[in-house]
């Protein structure tokens, strides 16, 4: 689903923010509505002058929250069933439902801030009515990606971008789509795009390291040249951590690991560590959870401390 595709209610078409509820209703519009978003309760009386204080205050902070929250208002003279049985002994009280379940509370005319803030905190996470939830449109791309569409998955990071244009994993995305597809300059243009402080974001470091060994890729030479020369002499470790490197460039990430491996079983200390620290950066630019990469690991771990 693409923000497109998602986009959400019409202003005309959005359901009622605000809403007097009865003992009948209450299920229906507090705790069934409150497992699709929260919902608060404001327990009010005509003869209460802090519940017309609060009211206005409520409804003014609901509709500025823009879908994230409703408000259900229940008059305790004309409905006293549901407030005694949640124990409400002074009003105003405002309860928030959240997944069907009473989650948080207060009591009182309390300022305009403290609203605001009370809703922040219940609705923390929730998109506003007719906003894409970038979360789940994130996920679809790196779902899209993982399947080798580079094309579609960086369509859908665009879109995520044009929303929200420092986006920093829809960025690494765009970055790492580009990459795939092998269009080394626009990847880069697109992390320059990246603010410095976030260059450490673990998904902007795996771009980064991708793009880095492509270049290396591109400086090594043929892969059949590079497997004679190490068919010819096995101790020829450049020539092999080259292989390696070319390996990866193919997507062929056993047999990249392999090559690396051979090195450091064979001289650990070869060009400063070289070898080893090849092989962090493929793990890098593969992420965490590849099976490459955890298998590799596994491997190194194994000969670094047997």
């Amino acid at each position: 689903m693409t923000i497109m595709e998602q986009g959400g209610p019409t202003p005309e078409a959005a359901p009622d923010l605000i809403k007097e509820t009865t003992t009948q209703t209450f299920v229906k519009d507090v705790i069934e509505e409150s497992r699709r978003q929260p919902v608060m309760i404001d327990f009010w009386a005509p003869w209460c002058g802090p519940c017309r204080q609060l009211t206005p205050i409520l409804e003014k902070a609901v509709r500025n929250a823009k879908g994230r929250v409703k408000l259900v208002k229940m008059n305790i003279d004309e409905h006293p069933q549901i407030p005694g049985q949640m124990g409400i002994q002074s009003i105003p009280a405002v309860i928030a439902f959240v997944g069907g379940q009473p989650a948080d509370g207060f009591m009182g005319a309390v300022p305009e801030s403290q609203v605001n803030a009370f809703i922040e905190k219940i609705t923390k996470g929730v998109p506003a009515a007719g906003e894409p939830n970038l979360t789940e449109i994130l996920a679809e791309a790196d779902a899209v990606l993982a399947e080798g569409d580079a094309a579609q998955a960086a369509q859908i990071y665009a879109e995520v971008l044009a929303h929200d244009a420092t986006n920093i994993a829809a960025l690494a995305g765009l970055a790492k789509c580009y990459v795939t597809s092998g269009a080394m300059e626009q990847a880069k243009q697109t992390l320059a795009m990246v603010p410095e402080s976030k260059r450490n974001d673990a998904a902007v470091k795996a771009v980064q390291a991708a793009i880095d060994l492509a270049e290396q890729a591109e400086a090594v030479g043929p892969v059949a040249e590079l497997e004679q020369k190490v068919a010819a002499n096995p101790l020829d470790h450049q020539a092999r951590f080259d292989l390696a490197t070319a390996l990866n460039a193919m997507g062929k990430r056993t047999e990249a690991t392999e090559q690396l491996l051979a090195i450091v079983r064979r001289d650990r200390k070869w060009n400063d560590d070289g070898a080893r620290k090849q092989l962090v950066q493929f793990f890098e630019a593969w992420g965490g959870t590849d099976e490459a990469t955890v298998e590799g690991r596994k491997r190194l771990s194994t000969i670094l401390f047997s």
